[in-house]
């Protein structure tokens, strides 16, 4: 083996030697996951899913609790570090052992790689079912203080890319690859931002509308118990144009806006519209688009249903689109738009794959990799709720990812005392300004999963 070198030189900078040591103490490069474990202990959140899984372990003989383990998994990931192995660096940083409890010099380090991923799967499909009802139940507590007048849900497919012996991984001729079909639904209370109540891993080979029905329903019956009088609202692509869910929504009383695939039907239906499109296009020079209601019956409908036509024609030609719906017989245009504004829930999921890696499920069994899904889906929800209490702020709408460059990675020397543990971050930090408020919004907020 070779000797570590002490000392390091970078060259000269006016005359004087530039030199490095690793002798600067206690460093953390992720002195923000203060402020993940904030949000968290605001939230009650890993508290409450780890409650949820029993622990059979000889409790004479554990060193890391559930209830450590779990967060100790979120809050890394919640930092960009989605590999299970990144936690035999990790288990060793003074800051995620303080924001999980431990004291970063004199407690024993956190898990390790192997320690988690046993964890990881020895998870039940039961027990997976009550780790998902406790992100619905945190949204009810979130907002039992003021009831909701409306609830938009949007249920979204997406693909999750296999390599390897994955359980039920099948190939995708849609997607053309081998993958996994997760189902996310967002909920979205009166207008405000989008919150995440479902991120479901379901097999690559089934339609985009598997299972949506029978989690519409369970959503319904729950928000009906916690509000009577909440109007829903579901809103889905063309994977969820499918029968059964139209009356589905219709049985339950839920409103709906769900865009349909073009057919010749439709486009036939269309053309009168988009003849007076082109019309205008010709005489005007610039983009076109109408929106006009109409009734129409697919066969295998169950009745008549309205459907929006949008007639738009540009430079690029024409651009037919059309959307079936049961929203109260109002302006069509505005309807159309409120659908088209479902496309902003594709920019959270682009977070949640992107910056936090929701689709890093390598493990071969499916249950495993599930559980991963909803470890990646409680990192999201506590930036989102950071986020949330960062209204006003230039962060107000940073997406997970700038979140995480600027609000988590801050470099801090930590240092530890008879009496206290110390932070001792950078005087010039940039955002040192927002810390203080953003503590104090984060332990008045109201609504969490606290026992």
């Amino acid at each position: 083996m070779t000797e570590c070198v002490r000392q390091l030189s970078f060259g000269f900078l006016h005359s004087k030697e530039v030199v490095g040591e690793f002798s600067g103490g206690n460093l953390s490069s992720d002195g923000g996951l203060m402020l993940v474990a904030e949000a968290d202990q605001a939230l009650g959140l890993t508290a409450a899913l780890a409650r949820v899984l029993p622990d059979h372990r000889d409790p004479t003989k554990v060193i890391h609790g559930l209830d450590e383990l779990l967060a100790q998994r979120v809050y890394q990931i919640a930092c960009g570090y989605e590999d299970c192995n990144d936690a035999d660096d990790l288990r060793y940083d003074p800051v995620l052992k303080t924001s999980i409890g431990r004291r970063p010099e004199t407690d024993a380090d956190l898990a390790s790689q192997p320690t988690l991923s046993r964890f990881e799967n020895r998870v039940t499909p039961t027990q997976l079912l009550r780790m998902a009802r406790v992100f619905v139940e945190l949204f009810v507590a979130q907002h039992r203080s003021r009831a909701p007048q409306t609830i938009v849900l949007d249920f979204d497919p997406t693909d999750d890319p296999t390599h390897g012996q994955q359980q039920f991984a099948a190939f995708h001729g849609f997607y053309d690859e081998h993958c996994y079909l997760p189902l996310i639904v967002t909920a979205q209370v009166d207008g405000g931002p989008h919150e995440l109540l479902v991120a479901m891993l379901r097999p690559g080979n089934v339609h985009a509308s598997h299972c949506a029905l029978a989690v519409l329903t369970r959503l319904v019956r729950r928000f009906r118990e916690a509000w009577p009088e909440v109007r829903i609202v579901f809103r889905g692509d063309n994977g969820f144009g499918v029968p059964d869910l139209y009356d589905g929504c219709e049985d339950n009383h839920v409103r709906y806006t769900i865009n349909l695939a073009q057919n010749p039907r439709l486009l036939a239906l269309a053309e009168p519209y988009l003849e007076r499109a082109r019309a205008e296009y010709e005489e005007t020079g610039e983009k076109v688009r109408r929106v006009y209601a109409v009734t129409y019956a697919a066969k295998g409908w169950s009745r008549p249903r309205r459907v929006l036509i949008k007639a738009e024609v540009s430079a690029d030609g024409d651009n037919p689109r059309f959307v079936v719906t049961n929203l109260p017989d109002d302006d069509p245009e505005a309807q159309y738009d409120f659908y088209a504004w479902r496309g902003d829930v594709e920019n959270r999921i682009k977070e949640i794959k992107t910056d936090l890696r929701i689709d890093r499920t390598s493990c071969h069994r499916f249950v495993a990799n599930q559980f991963r899904v909803l470890l990646h889906a409680a990192a999201f929800v506590l930036l989102s709720y950071l986020r949330r209490q960062l209204q006003g702020t230039r962060l107000a709408q940073a997406q997970a990812g700038t979140l995480q460059r600027h609000l988590l990675k801050l470099g801090v020397r930590v240092r530890e005392t008879v009496r206290r543990v110390w932070l001792y971050f950078a005087s010039n930090c940039p955002v040192r300004d927002l810390w203080g408020p953003l503590l104090i919004r984060l332990r008045a907020a109201p609504g969490g999963l606290r026992a």
